[in-house]
This record gives structure tokens, C-alpha cells and sequence, in this order.
């Protein structure tokens, strides 16, 4: 229980049905249809769409989706609605032209988007309502304007050059070269009718017809090689959840091309130390969790991809004689220099949102453009944000990873699903590009090992490092924890901006109580009735 003296915000508690959104208005919207009969999936697409409005520099109908859905009495479903490269490029037509790395602004990094595709399967297989009923409150958003608040405002200004430098994103987005003023009304009447339209035709409105023939014509403007029929071909494909069991629960994640199995690694070595004796914001309790990230994100570069090309078996790379060998290279008085091999024995083989309904579906959704407002690239007639998850691939001949026509990229975004039993325990994730496998072994860590309710899990201060392996704490952490961390070895200093964001919804089987909290790194909320 949270200290009252605090100033912070207690879970929400919830009998009939909750939802946890980065938006007010998105949660509000599926509420609505939660207290209107809808069920968990219903409510998720629908407070998907909103934020596809509202929260533009996050997510947008030119994103990627993924979803878990546990049902009572089924099997754990997984859905893999990620887009693939356009098929005309490879490795060695980008080498050819100069490329050693991706260019997240290129044509190039623009995949096939996938989360239009990803909401008509879900409603399809899991809901009750339909596309042109779900999409009524994005609509309704993007027609007739809708109010900027503070957070997304924020990252709405940081993308104001990528916006302006792009072209066409500042037509649609930016007012007189600037982000639209915090509080004010901001309306979107080009993907209004876009959304309109994929509301009477279904996802074939987005990907054949005249959509599709805008967001080609967009890139092959500038020098993109992504085709009508590369859109056309797109497919939400199902696939089986990978659980790894970690202090009593099964931690349920997507597989690669997802990256849920980096959370998967980092919980397998921290299970080996005793987390529950350490101070949860001390030093060494950040220290181990940073160490187990470095070696698990070392795995993922060097083994994660599209499933179709992938050396590694992914039951390998989670086994638990394997975390114990890497555990062991794990100094808890400093930083190591080298990490471990990131070979296995194979022998042996980043929007959010959480649902869960009265009948106990549990959704866990995410949605994504990867970078803020993705490559930029905004289509001039139909005002479709393009993502760049593209940027995700490696220019590299041979690796796993490395892009191909037709192939899926590594990919940041993961929703998971925390089981014990046929039953789940937590239904979350966690936002935040590169940090979410860190995230997820975070609030995991803070829930079972330090018995913190969804909402202290989320408010818990974070750390993570750049790319340069500057270790960022978040200001909450305080002085001593930096010092501290400094003395480890650790190059550290005070990240600028909060890492990520998420959402958690709780499921108390024996009270029949749903216990939900929400991200203060966001604006948005968890509600329940």
C-alpha cells in the first residue's frame, strides 16, 4: 500500500471490468464499451483507435500491432501483426548505394504498416462489434479536434524538425511550424476520412483502393520501392505465446520477431539472486537489474529477427541451465567490461493498453510508429503517419536481422501476459522504445519480488542506458543512488526524459476484483466499474 503522505495516485479497483490507457480520452472511449456490453477485445480496438488520434508522436494507423489474449477455458493467443519490408529491398542493393546502417528517415525504414490489419483480426476472432463501430470515437476525434494534453504536447514539440523536414506531416500536424499549444483543439480531417473509409470497407480499405495507392505514391516520391501489392499482401498472423516461469508466475511473451524474450533472459539470471532483501530504489538492486539487461540485450542484437531466418532456437535462448552460467559472470560490486558469450549451447537447445472485461478476457495490446511520429513521412491526401520500424533491421550480409524484401525486422514493441496456471495473474506492458524487456523484468521484479500493487510498479523510479552506455536514472532516485551506481563502475548521470511508460491490470481471482494502474510518465489513466 502506498504511503498517503505521498503524492501520488492509489490503483484503481474494479468488479465488472478495467482498462489502462496512456489517454483519458481513450480509456473513457473503451469504458464505454466495456459498460455497454462490449467485451475486453471490443473495448481494446476501440480505445486503440483513439489513441491512433490523440497520441500521434506514438502510434498512428500507419503503425504495427501485437496482442496477447487469454480467455478462460482457451489457450493463450498471440497475434503477430507486424509489417514487413517492401519486396524489392536487400542487403545488397542498400550496400550498393552506400548503406552501412539504417537511415530511420528513409522510404526504406517505412515497413508495411500492420496495426489496421491487426485491429479487424482481433475483432474477427475474439470480438463482438465491428470495425465501423469501433473506429466511431477515433473519428469523432480526429473530425471534430481534440484536446493536446501536456505529455503528448511534449513529445509532439521534440518532432516539430523531423515534421518540417519531412514535408507533408506539417500540413496535417504542426500549426503556423509549431506543435499545436498545449490545451488547445486540434483536428485531423484527412485521416478522418481515412478512418471513415476503413470503417465502411474494413482493413481492405486501408491496404487496396485508393489509401494504398496514396501511401505508395508518398514514398515512391521519395525514392521508396514499397509497391500496391506489397500492401495488399499483408497479413496479422496468430502464433503461440513463449512462457518462462519466474518465482511462481509464467511470464507469457510473443516470439521473434518480437523482442519479449529479452525480458524472458534478464528475469531467468535475476531469479538467481535474492531480490526481495534489497532496497527496491538502492543501488544494487539497479546494478543487478542493468547487468542482467546488458547480457540479455547482447543475445537479442546478436540472435533476434524475423523467425524465418533466425540461427537460434528460441527455447535455447531461455533456458534456465543457460541464465545460470550467464548469472554467474554477474559482479554485484561492479560493472563488468566484457559481457559473456552471447552463444547459447544449441545443442540443448513501444501505445499500450490493458483490458480485461466481467467475463475475465484479459487484452494486452500494443501499437507503435517506433520513433516519434515514425520516419515523419505523413501522406499528403489520407494524412497517415508512416512508421519506421524498418530503422530496426541491419545492414549487415548474413546476420539475422540483416533487411530483406519481405522480411519482418527486430521489433521493440511486446505485450505480455504474467500466468499462474490456466489463469492471468497480470496483464501489462510497458512503453518505451529499447527499454521495454527491461521494463517488463521491472515491474515484474517490483510486483513479486517487492510486493508492489500495478500502480507503485509503475510509479517505481527507472534506470536504462543509451547507446553509449550512459546509465540514466530517473531525478527520483536521488544523488546517493547515482553516487552509488557511479562506484560500480557505471557511467551515470540523470536522464532528461522519463523512460517509457505502461500499463497493468491486476486479476484477484479469489475476491473477483480487477486492480489497474497507469503509467504518471503518461497522461493517461486506468478506469474501471
Amino acid at each position: 500500500m502506498r504511503d498517503f503522505h505521498d503524492p501520488k495516485r492509489s490503483p484503481i479497483y474494479a468488479a465488472n471490468g478495467a482498462l489502462a490507457t496512456s489517454h483519458p480520452l481513450a480509456t473513457q472511449a473503451g469504458l464505454d464499451v466495456l459498460k455497454r456490453g462490449g467485451n475486453a477485445v471490443d473495448a481494446g480496438v476501440t480505445a486503440a483507435a483513439v489513441l491512433a488520434v490523440v497520441e500521434p508522436a506514438m502510434t498512428a494507423i500507419g503503425g504495427d500491432g501485437f496482442a496477447l489474449i487469454s480467455k478462460p477455458g482457451q489457450a493463450l493467443y498471440g497475434l503477430n501483426s507486424s509489417g514487413r519490408a517492401a519486396a524489392a529491398l536487400s542487403t545488397e542493393m542498400l550496400m550498393g548505394q552506400g548503406w552501412s546502417e539504417m537511415d530511420d528517415a528513409s522510404p526504406h525504414a517505412v515497413t508495411v504498416p500492420g496495426v489496421v490489419k491487426c485491429w479487424e483480426s482481433l475483432l474477427a476472432s475474439h470480438g463482438t462489434i465491428g470495425m465501423e463501430e469501433a473506429l466511431q470515437p477515433a473519428i469523432a476525434a480526429a473530425e471534430h479536434g481534440f484536446v493536446v494534453y501536456p505529455r503528448v504536447w511534449s513529445d509532439w514539440t521534440e518532432c516539430v524538425p523531423k515534421l518540417t523536414a519531412q514535408g507533408a506531416g506539417g500540413q496535417h500536424y504542426l500549426v503556423g511550424g509549431t506543435a499545436p499549444k498545449m490545451g488547445s483543439i486540434h483536428k485531423l480531417p484527412a485521416l478522418a476520412a481515412t478512418l471513415k473509409t476503413i470503417a465502411a470497407q474494413g482493413a481492405k480499405g486501408f491496404y487496396e483502393g485508393a489509401v494504398a495507392a496514396d501511401i505508395v505514391a508518398e514514398l515512391r516520391a521519395r525514392g521508396g520501392v514499397m509497391t500496391e501489392e506489397d500492401l495488399a499482401g499483408h497479413s496479422a498472423d496468430p502464433c503461440t505465446p513463449v512462457s518462462a516461469a519466474y518465482r511462481g508466475i509464467d511470464l507469457a511473451e510473443l516470439p521473434p520477431n518480437g523482442t519479449g524474450i529479452t525480458a524472458q533472459i534478464i528475469l531467468n539470471m535475476l531469479e538467481l539472486f535474492d531480490l526481495s532483501a534489497l532496497d527496491p530504489h538502492g543501488v544494487e538492486r539497479f546494478h543487478l537489474e542493468i547487468e542482467a539487461s546488458r547480457i540479455g540485450y547482447a543475445i537479442r542484437d546478436a540472435h533476434v529477427g524475423d523467425p524465418a531466418t533466425m540461427g537460434a532456437d528460441v527455447q535455447a535462448l531461455i533456458d534456465k541451465a543457460w541464465a545460470k552460467g550467464l548469472a554467474a559472470t554477474i559482479d554485484a560490486s561492479k560493472r563488468n567490461a566484457e559481457l559473456p558469450s552471447a552463444d547459447p549451447n544449441f545443442q540443448s537447445d513501444t501505445i499500450y493498453l490493458s483490458c480485461v472485461d466481467r467475463d475475465g478476457m484479459a487484452v494486452s495490446l500494443i501499437n507503435s510508429v517506433f520513433k516519434g511520429f515514425g520516419s515523419g513521412i505523413v501522406t499528403d491526401k489520407t494524412g497517415i503517419t508512416l512508421q519506421n520500424r524498418g530503422a530496426g533491421f541491419r545492414v549487415l550480409p548474413g546476420h539475422p536481422n540483416t533487411i530483406e524484401g519481405g522480411k519482418r525486422p527486430l521489433h521493440t514493441i511486446i505485450p505480455a501476459m504474467a500466468m499462474q496456471g490456466d489463469k492471468p495473474k497480470y496483464c501489462f506492458g510497458v512503453m518505451g522504445g529499447q527499454y521495454q524487456p527491461t521494463g517488463h523484468a521491472h515491474v515484474i521484479t517490483n510486483m513479486v519480488d517487492f510486493g508492489m500493487d500495478p500502480q507503485e510498479a509503475l510509479d517505481s523510479p527507472r534506470a536504462f542506458w543509451r547507446p553509449d552506455e550512459v546509465l540514466e536514472i530517473e531525478p527520483t532516485l536521488g544523488q546517493d543512488v547515482l553516487d552509488g551506481l557511479a562506484a560500480k563502475g557505471h557511467k551515470v548521470g540523470f536522464t532528461k526524459s522519463p523512460h517509457g511508460g505502461g500499463q497493468i491490470i491486476e486479476i484477484d481471482h479469489e475476491n473477483g476484483v480487477l486492480i489497474a494502474g497507469s503509467d504518471p510518465r503518461k497522461d493517461g489513466c486506468a478506469m474501471g466499474y
